[in-house]
């Protein structure tokens, strides 16, 4: 009975959907205030049909309800409790649930806190917002039900793909889903704008807190995602330009250009139409990377295997929005006002510099990303590109736009001064040499690449704190005056430095991890120790264990430095008879934010088993610098100024005339 209510609940939410799409539109077009008002009601009614959907799907695997063909294909009763849920979207029906449900999400919540909008603007957005989730609903009950039954319910289910049973993995998606959805608000601002024909600060202010939420989201899912594969792989690496870690890696490059041109569009009331274009854009590529996931065009770890027909019907639906949104902006952004004019140097032309970068390195990718498949389609040629080519064209673009991060901030509106803010950055450069300088100390040799890598970080990090001190007039005046003046600075400031650290204490974590990482790979007896950067690791055995649904083999090494005990590593691999495979459970030691790595291979004839080996210098800042990113969003959307989005049309007041 739960499945089935949990199926009519998503036909009902298509019906409101169906309704949103229509009714206030008509009323933006009729400028009937009670047409337009449709869609605050029917978005959260939506909302609770499809949560109850999820619901009832998340009940059947909690329950084991094996007569489910979602649930046989990807559970099993003796699965812990968190994989049992985090299994409802560890596939690809149960994810285009959840992919919805955060659809609806923003769909209701524009509804709920939307109040300062224009009621047109508010209608077409939630029109647009409701068309996609039609689309999705539709995809959903025609080609992906997941509470399609099973003629004869099995007594056991087949179980969840060993390497998604894993606390990263059911945190990860929803994360990313987050990211990939909440950018459909700023997609649905655009496509209202081009329709009202009506483009401003105001727009920009409503569209960046939508934005800004949506990319804080991405970020954190994709480090989350990228620290799981460093991980659970067994491989060492944090990111190998898999098709589908592109595919999530393009649009949150394009959410980044996409926030930066809304600050020039809101500041100077300039970069309309390109603005437009962006969040147009970054949408898009959400579902692009919708597409390859789930068409079967890409074989990856990440993929899910689907039937063709699934592809051809995503396939549709992008054709339709992005060729109906780019139609619309092809015709509508003619007749946009441009807005404001600025000089090159300033700050408007260093944003725009920050575009021009970030959009290329995104266009980097996507050809890299799609280049082979659209080979293969023409020619039947396979070929393929990997990091050689990503590293070649991605890295260099990111070396100017590193650099010119500091400036930004620091010059000034519509017309600037590059010696003047260069200047001011000569501490900063002092810093970054002072890095360089100790980076060749400690390394004595190696390659050149890390130190001038650690210097441009320190550079990153000290200009973004340059902006603070330039500020506080911090060293001018005294401590107390500095703090009372650092209190007073809006949380947006405080917010684009914390960002802007982050990404430099994240380029410290690659440098450190690429350019002095070591690793070995042996063949152990037990017994036997292997030595990696004056670290000892002695191999004393493997005893087998049974978890709740795999049998595991442990092996403990002992890890000595200088003589002395620094504790134990324990890898695993795990094999679960269900699906008849194995994963590798990597051992990690964190030395500061350092680690050592060991994960286990094949054994061996001779009773030896393969082990991999790395030390990893500075590799946690990799992960750290994007949870620093997340907070300096998360304190920029708590200014007042982007929490309340445009302030509200002033009411007129009206004077009662004495009779006469």
């Amino acid at each position: 009975m739960i499945p089935e209510i949990g199926h009519f609940a998503l036909v009902l939410a298509l019906g409101l959907a169906l309704i949103q799409v229509v009714v206030p539109a008509w009323g933006a077009r009729t400028r009937d205030p009670v047409l337009m008002s449709v869609g605050d009601v029917t978005a959260p009614v939506q909302l609770l049909f499809v949560a109850a959907a999820f619901a009832a799907l998340v009940w059947c695997y909690v329950t084991s309800d094996f007569s489910v063909a979602n649930v046989f294909e990807n559970s099993h009763s003796a699965k812990p409790l968190i994989y049992k849920i985090s299994g409802v979207w560890g596939n690809h029906e149960g994810s285009m649930l959840l992919w919805v449900l955060i659809l609806a999400f923003f769909g209701a919540l524009v509804a709920a806190f939307g109040s300062n909008l224009p009621l047109s603007l508010k209608a077409n957005v939630l029109a647009v917002q409701a068309s996609i989730a039609a689309a999705f609903y539709a995809f959903i009950l025609a080609t992906s039900n997941p509470f399609a039954r099973l003629a004869q319910a099995p007594f056991e289910g087949r179980d969840l793909n060993p390497v998604l049973q894993d606390l990263g993995l059911a945190i990860h998606p929803p994360l990313l889903y987050v990211g990939y959805v909440g950018f459909s608000i700023s997609f649905s601002f655009a496509i209202a704008a081009l329709i009202d024909g009506r483009t401003d600060a105001a727009w920009a202010r409503w569209v960046r807190p939508w934005t800004l939420g949506a990319w804080m989201f991405l970020t954190l899912g994709i480090a989350m995602g990228s620290y799981w594969a460093y991980y659970e792989l067994g491989w060492g690496g944090f990111w190998f330009w898999d098709p589908v870690e592109n595919a999530s890696l393009m649009p949150w490059i394009a959410g980044t250009a996409l926030l930066h041109s809304a600050v020039v569009m809101e500041k100077r009331n300039a970069l309309k139409v390109w603005t437009i274009l962006l969040a147009i854009l970054t949408f898009s590529l959400s579902l692009l990377g919708t597409f390859l996931v789930r068409s079967g065009v890409l074989t990856s770890v990440h993929a899910f295997a689907t039937d063709p027909t699934r592809g051809i019907f995503i396939l549709a639906i992008l054709i339709f929005f992005i060729g109906g949104a780019l139609a619309l902006y092809a015709w509508r952004a003619p007749a946009l006002k441009q807005g404001g004019l600025f000089a090159p140097v300033s700050r408007e032309g260093a944003l725009v510099l920050n575009n021009l970068l970030l959009t290329t390195a995104c266009a980097t990718v996507f050809v890299g990303t799609l280049y082979p498949l659209a080979l293969e389609a023409v020619t039947g040629e396979k070929i393929s590109v990997g990091a050689p080519f990503f590293n070649a064209t991605f890295g260099p673009l990111m070396i100017p736009l590193l650099i010119a991060v500091p400036f930004g901030p620091l010059i000034a509106w519509k017309r600037g001064d590059v010696y003047g803010v260069a200047q001011r950055l000569i501490f900063a450069l002092g810093a970054a040499v002072i890095a360089v300088a100790v980076a060749f100390g400690i390394a004595g040799h190696g390659p050149v690449m890390a130190p001038l890598g650690i210097g441009l970080a320190a550079f990153v990090i000290a200009g973004a704190l340059t902006d603070i001190v330039d500020r506080t007039g911090l060293f001018r005046v005294s401590f107390s005056t500095a703090f009372a003046r650092a209190r007073g600075l809006p949380r947006s400031a405080w917010g684009t430095t914390i960002a802007h650290c982050g990404a430099g204490v994240m380029l410290l974590g690659v440098m450190g991890d690429t350019q002095w990482g070591a690793e070995r790979i042996v063949a152990l007896k037990p017994g036997e120790v292997v030595s990696i950067r004056h670290y000892d690791f002695t191999f004393e055995g493997a005893t087998p264990r049974d978890g709740p649904n795999y049998r595991e083999q442990i092996a403990r090494f002992t890890v000595r430095r200088n003589g002395h005990v620094l504790g134990t590593m324990q890898p695993t691999k795990r094999s679960f008879a269900t699906r008849q495979s194995t994963t590798t459970e990597a051992a990690l030691m964190t030395r500061g934010v350092s680690q050592l790595y060991l994960s286990l291979g094949d054994s061996n004839p001779d009773g030896s088993t393969v082990v991999r080996l790395y030390h990893k210098p500075l590799v946690l800042l990799i992960w750290l610098g994007p949870v620093i990113m997340v907070l300096g969003g998360g304190l920029s959307l708590s200014d007042r100024r982007l929490r309340i989005g445009a302030p509200k049309p002033a009411r007129q007041k009206t004077t009662l005339q004495p009779a006469e």
